[in-house]
């Protein structure tokens, strides 16, 4: 947690992602990603579901909401994509290619610099960076 200039506490808590098909997304953060489902609230008055996912309870997690008589968004172009940190990018991307994931830039360093990074998208086509950590 880190001290806000007033003094105030914060904490990173989690990023929201607008998903149409609820049940591949959390496959593909639980099955290829390795994330655990950590909750699930379903609203039947607003007809929406919320479900948290990520790797460990109190860290920080992904929300995917799924309102249920949407089909599909405009995501714009204003956000970029979510980070995750691998021991190992090369055998992580081929895992995700086994299971199913979709590797839109293979590992390599890059450009200008020595990290080594790779890129894959969900189903809705959100994309997800994987930086190599050592």
């Amino acid at each position: 947690m880190a001290n806000f200039r007033s003094g105030l506490i914060m904490k990173f808590l989690h990023t929201m992602l607008r998903v149409a098909d609820l049940d591949k997304s959390i496959e593909f953060y639980t099955k290829v990603l390795g994330m655990q489902v950590l909750e699930r609230t379903d609203n039947t008055e607003y007809r929406y579901t919320l479900v948290f996912v990520g790797f460990e309870a109190g860290g920080t997690t992904i929300e995917l909401t799924h309102n249920w008589d949407t089909n599909s968004y405009d995501k714009g172009s204003a956000f970029g994509h979510i980070a995750l940190g691998v021991d190992d990018i090369y055998a992580a991307c081929n895992k995700i290619k086994t299971l199913g994931g979709n590797v839109t830039r293979e590992p390599g360093p890059v450009k200008g610099g020595s990290t080594h990074i790779a890129f894959i998208t969900d189903p809705d086509g959100y994309q997800i960076e994987l930086i190599q950590l050592s």
